[in-house]
């Protein structure tokens, strides 16, 4: 009964329309690790629509953010929050059930190529998750 109360609580949040992308991306992984298949991908969908994409990479980044400088021979490295919620999305598109469909993975790809380019020169991340 404690799981089914955490869902119905976590099911009338991610019905709200003003959810922040932090949020959505913990919902929608929340909703793949419970299998709930029809929440999971309404929230990807509306992730979707928010993503990011640029040199090939999907990634998500906080809204009202100012956009990084184009500097020669500097690499900008994401805030923890954007790495992490981008992380969170990763696993959402990965934990499905039954097994991710090609496309899926083609997606989960270009995320994992804009997370693998956040790594710093010790290989790990600005995260703490």
């Amino acid at each position: 009964s404690v799981v089914r109360n955490a869902l119905f609580c976590l099911e009338t949040a991610a019905n709200q329309e003003q959810n922040h992308v932090y949020t959505k991306a913990l919902l929608a992984y929340a909703f793949a690790l419970a299998g709930n298949r029809e929440k999971r991908k309404a929230l990807l969908d509306s992730l979707e629509k928010e993503a990011v994409r640029k040199d090939g990479s999907v990634h998500w980044q906080r809204p009202g953010k100012e956009p990084e400088a184009d500097l020669p021979y500097y690499r900008h490295r994401a805030p923890s929050a954007e790495v992490e919620m981008t992380a969170y999305v990763l696993l959402a598109h990965l934990s499905s059930q039954p097994a991710p469909a090609q496309e899926e993975l083609s997606f989960a790809s270009l995320i994992a190529k804009w997370i693998s380019s956040q790594q710093n020169p010790s290989g790990g991340f600005s995260s703490t998750q």
